[in-house]
């Protein structure tokens, strides 16, 4: 296995599993966070990271990329919400 991505969080991360299973991709989720350190190593490393095989990688990162490029960079009820 090997890294694709290392997601903001664990939302972010099970987000993508599901939408590399949607297109027969496996990937696998691992968080740095351990709890005897109370999180350091999120703090040093980031979240984790969401792995897949390395047969897959090109495919991974490119069906990413375009989630990625598809999510809107503002939400449309932020705007309502400046507006009061």
């Amino acid at each position: 296995m090997i890294e694709v991505i290392t997601p903001e969080n664990e939302a972010e991360a099970s987000v993508m599993k599901s939408i590399l299973a949607e297109n027969g991709i496996h990937a696998e989720i691992r968080s740095f966070h351990d709890t005897a350190y109370d999180g350091l190593f999120q703090a040093q490393y980031g979240w984790g990271v969401l792995r897949v095989a390395e047969a897959d990688l090109d495919e991974a990162k490119r069906i990413i990329q375009e989630w990625k490029a598809a999510s809107p960079v503002e939400l449309p009820w932020e705007d309502d919400v400046a507006d009061t």
